[in-house]
């Protein structure tokens, strides 16, 4: 079932995004498509294995790992100043212990752009298919990289860290490439709003060389909260379907309880379960106005 010209935009958030993983993996059961999906951070990363097709590979890394502390640990932190262990989880799960299947995402014809910010700048890098070709897994970790507890990326001349800094739901980015409707998975709840960091001096101090990241790093609560209004208000003109999580998450961006995790994957497919039948109806609202307007 393939939901044409329309974008899939997806929202990061560190371990929050197994509800993300949730969603597609009944969209994948479902067997619903997107010519043109968007994500950042860990957005970008549940979306590789929801276009490679790879049914329950989401549910396997990000739920079956989370308690590996080569996945995730404080003493990765120590030792390499990463939390995430980013060789194991960008190198040794995809290519030796849980195969991506490369072909397969190759062999899918949407198109696939993966949001980064850029440290010099502070401003949003887009990475497309022609862009990366057989290495999408480095713009996808240098999306998740987040600030702190995760080492700068190089890639194509760039210094770049988490996608979801500069654009933290890049339904506009999705719209300027010709996306006029969208669905958009989210990881908050409906009136979360985003509150300024009180950690801002440490990233002036931290990354000194980099006053374009400093700078979007103060801006990134506004940003946030400007985007999710401007969504709203494009749900209610039709032109945006929103999936997201009813009551406040109780997981963070860097939980490790399995269980936890599973309860949250379990609500994302629960929510995309429910809510099958609206999407279906805004999506043929939107082919009967295509028809009428012919």
């Amino acid at each position: 079932m393939l939901f044409k010209q329309t974008g899939l935009v997806l929202e990061g958030g560190g371990m929050r995004g197994v509800y993300t993983a949730g969603v597609l993996e009944y969209f994948l059961e479902k067997d619903i498509e997107f010519p043109y999906v968007i994500g950042v951070s860990a957005g970008a990363c549940i979306a590789a294995s929801y276009l490679s097709k790879q049914k329950g590979r989401n549910k396997k890394v990000n739920i079956g790992f989370a308690g590996n502390p080569q996945y995730l640990s404080w003493r990765n932190y120590f030792k390499k100043r990463e939390l995430f262990g980013m060789d194991f989880v960008f190198d040794e799960i995809p290519n030796k212990i849980v195969p991506f299947d490369y072909q397969a995402f190759q062999e899918n014809n949407a198109e696939f752009v993966i949001g980064t910010t850029d440290c010099e700048t502070g401003e949003p890098v887009y990475h497309y298919r022609e862009d990366y070709a057989g290495d999408v897994l480095t713009p996808i970790r240098a999306s998740s990289s987040l600030p702190f507890v995760a080492p700068v990326v190089e890639y194509n001349s760039r210094h770049l860290l988490d996608g979801g800094i500069s654009d933290p739901i890049p339904l506009k980015k999705a719209e300027d490439d010709g996306f006029g409707k969208n669905v958009v998975v989210l990881t908050r709840n409906k009136d979360y709003q985003k509150s300024p960091s009180r950690f801002n001096y440490l990233v002036k101090r931290k990354y000194p060389q980099y006053p374009g990241l400093w700078q979007a790093m103060v801006q990134r609560y506004r940003r946030y909260n400007e985007t999710v209004d401007y969504l709203e208000k494009e749900e209610e003109k039709g032109n945006v379907f929103i999936i997201r999580p009813n009551l406040p998450l109780k997981v963070g961006r860097i939980e490790r309880n399995p269980r936890k995790l599973e309860d949250l994957y379990n609500q994302g497919y629960s929510d995309a379960e429910r809510r099958f039948m609206d999407l279906l109806s805004w999506k043929e609202k939107d082919i009967q106005f295509q028809d009428v307007k012919v």
